[in-house]
C-alpha cells in the first residue's frame, strides 16, 4: 500500500482540518508529520466547532488510528488541555492516539526564549506565535533537544535541568524585560508530562511502515502551508519545519516511493497571518469584507488574517514543489456577492514580466498582474453538486485548473463537513 499526503498550498489556514475530517473514513491511519501547537485545525459538524492544535484531525472517527509523528514538536501543557477538552465526547483517546518517541518536546523555557528573541528584534520581528516552536526546532537541529521518548528514561529530570539552564542563559543575553514565573510554568509542565505517560509511545516509523506492509491506508496530515516552508517559503517569514511533501517523508519516516496521492488545499482567495510579503494583499474595503465574511482570525492565536486575491503564480509554485495530484478549493462561498474577482497570473518583477515565484517578493520588487473574472451572487452553502454551482464560479475554477494543470476535485462551500462538493 501507499501513503497519501494532505498539504496546505498557501500561507496556512487553508482548511486542512475540515478536509482531513472528511477524508478520514477512507483511511486506517491519520498521521501528523510536522509543526507545533500554533497550528489550529478547525472542524465543524453536528453544530459544534472543534479546534485541534497537536492532535490529528481524524480523532473524531471511531475506526481511525491517529499518530503524532516524529517531525512534530509537542508542548505537553497544550496537549494535556487539548485532551481534557475532548474528554466530554466519550471517546477513549488513549487507544486512538499514538505518540512518536522521536517527536520533540517544547519546554517552558522554549516559550520564554521565543518571546525574548522576538522582543529583541523590535520592528524587525517575524511574527512568531510565541509558542516556543522555533527554539524547539533549533534545539532539534542543534542536537540539544528532549524527545517524548526521553520521559521513559531515569535521567529525564537531569536532562531537563541542563537544557532549561542553557535557555535561561540565552534569555539573559537578549537583555529584554521579560516577566515570568518559571516555577509555576514547570509545575504545569511536569504535571502534563505525567499525563503523557498514559499514552502509548511508539517508534512511529516502524509502526507506519509495518502498517503499509499489512495493506493499511495512511493519510499524512500537514500543518501550516507550503509558503511557510523553512526552505521554500518566504524566508525569513516562515515556520521552522518543512511543510511540503518532502517533510512528510522525514516527519514520518516513509520513503518517497510510498507516496501516491498528494492533496493540495487552497482558498479561493489568499490569506496570510503575521509579518512578511504578500503581493496580492487587499488593503481596502474588499479585503475587510473577505476577512469579515470568511471569519479570518486564527483559530489558536486569534490573530487577524490579512486577505487578498488568489495568487496563481505562488500557487503553481506550491503545486510543483509538492507534486500535487488533486486540488481542493476552500471557502468559495466567502467570495459570494463580489461583482468582480481578480486573479494574479504573473508578476512585474524588476522591470520584466515573469510567471514564476522569485527569490524575493518583498514590496518594491514586484507588482501582481491580474486577470479579472465575473463574480457570483448565489448562496452556495446548500449546493451539493458541481453542476449546480453558478456558471461564473465554474469558469473561475476551470481557469484555475487550466493554469495549474491539476484538477480541482473538491469544492468547499461552507464550514460544516457536509458542505463539501466532490467531483468525479
Amino acid at each position: 500500500m501507499t501513503a497519501d499526503l494532505l498539504l496546505g498550498l498557501q500561507w496556512g489556514d487553508e482548511g486542512k482540518g475540515k478536509i482531513v475530517d472528511v477524508l478520514t473514513k477512507n483511511y486506517d491511519i491519520i498521521a501528523r508529520f510536522q509543526g507545533g501547537p500554533n497550528a489550529g485545525h478547525t472542524l465543524e459538524f453536528d453544530g459544534i466547532k472543534h479546534v485541534l492544535r497537536t492532535i490529528p484531525s481524524g480523532i473524531f472517527h471511531p475506526n481511525a488510528i491517529n499518530i503524532i509523528g516524529n517531525g512534530v514538536v509537542m508542548d505537553p501543557v497544550v496537549f494535556a488541555k487539548e485532551i481534557e477538552g475532548l474528554q466530554k465526547f466519550s471517546m477513549d483517546i488513549t487507544k486512538k492516539l499514538l505518540l512518536s518517541r522521536k517527536a520533540h518536546l517544547i519546554l517552558p523555557t522554549h516559550r520564554l526564549l521565543d518571546a525574548a528573541s522576538e522582543a529583541a528584534k523590535g520592528k524587525a520581528k517575524i511574527g512568531s506565535t510565541l509558542k516556543g516552536i522555533g527554539p524547539t526546532y533549533m534545539d532539534k537541529t542543534g542536537r540539544n533537544g528532549l524527545r517524548i521518548g526521553d520521559i521513559e528514561l531515569p535521567d529525564f529530570q537531569q536532562k531537563y535541568e541542563q537544557l532549561s539552564q542553557k535557555h535561561l542563559q540565552m534569555i539573559d543575553f537578549y537583555q529584554v524585560d521579560l516577566q515570568f514565573n518559571l516555577e509555576e510554568m514547570e509545575q504545569e509542565f511536569f504535571k502534563a508530562i505525567k499525563s503523557l505517560k498514559a499514552f502509548t509511545l511508539i517508534d512511529s516509523e516502524v509502526y507506519i511502515n509495518q502498517a503499509l506492509k499489512e495493506g493499511k491506508s495512511v493519510l499524512a496530515e500537514g500543518a501550516q502551508g507550503s509558503l511557510l516552508d523553512v526552505d521554500f517559503g518566504t524566508y525569513p517569514y516562515v515556520t521552522s519545519s518543512n511543510t511540503t511533501a518532502a517533510g512528510a517523508c522525514t516527519g514520518l519516516g516513509i520513503a518517497p516511493n510510498k507516496v501516491k496521492k498528494v492533496y493540495g488545499i487552497f482558498k479561493a482567495y489568499t490569506t496570510r497571518v503575521g509579518s512578511g510579503p504578500f503581493p496580492t494583499e487587499l488593503l481596502n474595503e474588499i479585503g475587510q469584507t473577505i476577512a469579515k465574511v470568511g471569519n479570518e482570525f486564527g483559530s489558536v492565536t486569534g490573530r487577524a488574517r490579512r486577505c487578498g486575491w488568489l495568487d496563481l503564480v505562488a500557487l503553481k509554485y506550491a503545486v510543483e514543489i509538492n507534486g500535487v495530484t488533486e486540488l481542493y478549493m476552500m471557502k468559495g462561498d466567502v467570495l459570494t456577492g463580489l461583482t468582480e474577482l481578480n486573479v494574479c497570473t504573473a508578476y512585474q518583477y524588476r522591470g520584466e514580466k515573469i510567471s514564476h515565484f522569485p527569490f524575493n517578493i518583498e514590496e518594491g520588487n514586484l507588482e501582481p498582474i491580474y486577470e479579472t473574472f465575473t463574480g457570483w451572487n448565489q448562496d452556495l452553502t446548500g449546493i451539493k453538486t458541481f453542476e449546480n454551482l453558478p456558471d461564473s464560479m465554474k469558469k473561475y475554477i476551470s481557469f484555475i485548473e487550466s493554469y495549474l494543470e491539476v484538477p480541482v476535485k473538491v469544492i468547499s462551500v461552507g464550514p460544516d463537513r457536509t458542505q463539501t462538493i466532490f467531483r468525479d
